[in-house]
């Protein structure tokens, strides 16, 4: 069996091999590039083994595919099968534009907290109409639970989850419903805790910061391999473990001052692998910079990757429903702006920003409907709140309906998070399980300062709390209560009108018609019209001319009662099929 490494500063590299506790030294040969091999039976690497560097360590591996004793622990070989060759060979995912994302975190998403109890949910996720399920990070991190930002074992998914075999399960099954699998990946930094890459090459930089740790070097002297090693770990999660793409982490803190962007990089190799395999994936980019050059072809100027995030349709939506006006909520001001960011997704475009202090954004010409993914919740959303706050903790019923129709049956490509779509009555808090006391600690009284100017009524959870986890499990007995249920019948409706759309015009732009005072709303896309009446008391709105149908209403009443012309309770929305005046089917 054949072992590398990448050490180029070092004088001497030796493979330790636990052997039964017996720590059995090989020495490494050294090639010009700076990587040092070994070849060894690989019966000897059962137990594990690690790598000492110049005589200090011994630390595991950088490429370490198993870490079941964590993070300071020995690396494992992977066993023939666990991760077959060919993964997720012969699937065929639904394209971004017929796309409905569900975000999960496989260690709240269940009791069990496992690939295997979440594979016992795939059912329901597809009943309820979901194509794309999306794994917040798996890269190990220290400790039991943590939402997976600060990993530092990029090719070993967290041994609290199950074992590599158990994920290569949870996508197949996910496969055979027809749903497709995304992972969320951080390249932007790694965390403290077990972080040993800085001890093996120049991983990292000082020359710029990101908010979290120390910047991925993408760009300095020997960036060549860094930037390989980031390459080769998308291709390995998509190849070997059968995932059809990924979502990179706060890609505006990913710092690459090259002619070629690390994106541009990346994305073209995914590219590669995807024709290799005969196999279609996807990127999504976590961005808040509004920049369409995310998602336009090279050719054009971008960096090539699918889609992006866009945040200004749930800063718009949170902002009117919920009436905060903290932080970057103090940029968006009513109808106009939800009415603008349905028609373009971007709601700055070029303006000042009061939040920021600077001009925000730039117009997203020719960007595709489906290269935008829109929310009205997800982890960072929620769980960056001080004590985990849903929407469902916030608002009524009337108004959750409302929002799930906006997000649903907007142009864009919709996510959920997890436990949305039955108005989850559990927060989604930030947690925490550091090993290190120290880290710990500075966790928990950060959180707390994070908070202070704010008025939050109680204390803020502690991190590093186990309750604080197990507060954040979803109650699955939840969904089959009043008004749960009915919610759930609410978001698996709306799912199936969006998509029954015809797919020609569902790609057209919006047309969108509000009355601030009147606070209603008129959405017109493809052959369906949305009248939203947000106020407290019945309100007429107008439909288009044309011939309309009434197929879908917060209130049952209203279908019943024909729909026509009728004021529509408040807070309220029916949707109507049809087609407008002279418009003509495509």
């Amino acid at each position: 069996m054949k072992f590398s490494v990448w050490a180029p500063f070092a004088e001497t590299v030796e493979l330790i091999t636990e052997d039964g506790g017996a720590g059995r030294r090989s020495s490494m040969r050294r090639e010009a590039d700076g990587h040092w091999h070994a070849e060894l039976d690989a019966a000897r690497a059962r137990g594990g083994y690690r790598y000492a560097l110049d005589g200090k360590g011994p630390f595991p591996d950088p490429r370490s595919r198993w870490q079941p004793d964590g993070v300071h622990g020995a690396s494992h070989v992977i066993e023939a099968g666990d991760t077959p060759p060919g993964a997720g060979a012969g699937f065929r995912p639904k394209p971004m534009r017929e796309a409905v994302i569900y975000e999960l975190h496989v260690g709240t998403f269940t009791p069990a907290g496992t690939y295997a109890a979440a594979g016992e949910k795939i059912d329901y996720l597809a009943d309820l109409g979901v194509t794309h399920v999306e794994l917040m990070p798996l890269a190990t991190f220290p400790g039991r639970h943590g939402w997976g930002y600060d990993g530092v074992d990029l090719y070993a998914p967290l041994p609290a989850y199950g074992t590599p075999a158990d994920l290569v399960r949870f996508v197949d099954r996910c496969h055979e419903r027809g749903l497709a699998v995304l992972l969320d990946v951080v390249y932007n930094h790694l965390g403290p805790d077990g972080n040993y890459l800085g001890r093996y090459g120049p991983y990292f930089t000082d020359r710029v910061k990101t908010p979290w740790g120390e910047a991925i070097n993408y760009d300095d002297a020997l960036s060549d391999e860094v930037r390989r090693f980031v390459i080769d770990n998308a291709c390995t999660w998509l190849r070997d473990y059968g995932f059809d793409g990924l979502r990179l982490d706060a890609v505006h803190a990913i710092f690459s001052f090259e002619a070629t962007h690390i994106l541009e990089e990346l994305a073209s190799a995914v590219r590669g692998l995807g024709k290799e395999l005969n196999r279609s994936f996807v990127l999504i980019a976590e961005s808040d910079l509004n920049d369409p050059r995310l998602v336009r072809p090279v050719s054009r100027g971008g960096y090539g990757l699918d889609a992006h995030w866009c945040d200004d349709f749930h800063h718009a939506i949170h902002r009117y429903f919920t009436g905060e006006s903290a932080g970057y909520y103090a940029d968006y001001h009513g109808l106009r702006d939800i009415a603008t960011a349905l028609r373009d997704g971007y709601v700055y475009q070029g303006q000042y920003s009061e939040f920021r202090r600077r001009r925000h954004g730039r117009p997203p010409t020719g960007l595709g409907t489906d290269q935008l993914v829109v929310c009205a919740q997800n982890h960072d959303q929620v769980g960056n709140r001080a004590r985990g706050e849903r929407l469902s903790m916030l608002l009524d019923v009337p108004r959750l309906k409302a929002i799930a129709a906006l997000t649903l049956l907007s142009p864009f490509v919709p996510l959920l998070f997890q436990g949305e779509e039955w108005g989850a009555g559990t927060p989604f808090l930030y947690f925490t399980d550091h090993q290190d006391p120290n880290l710990g600690r500075a966790v928990t009284e950060g959180r707390t300062r994070e908070f202070a100017g704010f008025r939050w009524a109680g204390e803020v959870p502690d991190p590093q709390a186990v309750e604080t986890f197990e507060r954040s499990k979803l109650d699955w007995s939840e969904a089959t209560r009043s008004p749960h249920a009915e919610l759930i019948d609410w978001y698996r409706r709306l799912i199936a009108l969006r998509a029954a759309r015809a797919p020609g015009r569902s790609r057209a732009k919006p047309k969108v018609k509000f009355n601030e005072k009147q606070r209603w709303l008129r959405f017109e896309h493809a052959e369906l019209v949305s009248l939203f009446n947000f106020g407290d008391e019945p309100r007429r709105v107008a439909l288009p001319s044309g011939s309309w149908e009434p197929v879908l209403a917060s209130d049952t009443d209203l279908i019943a009662n024909g729909a026509g012309g009728a004021p529509i309770p408040g807070p309220g929305v029916v949707i109507y099929r049809g087609q407008a005046s002279g418009n003509q089917p495509e």
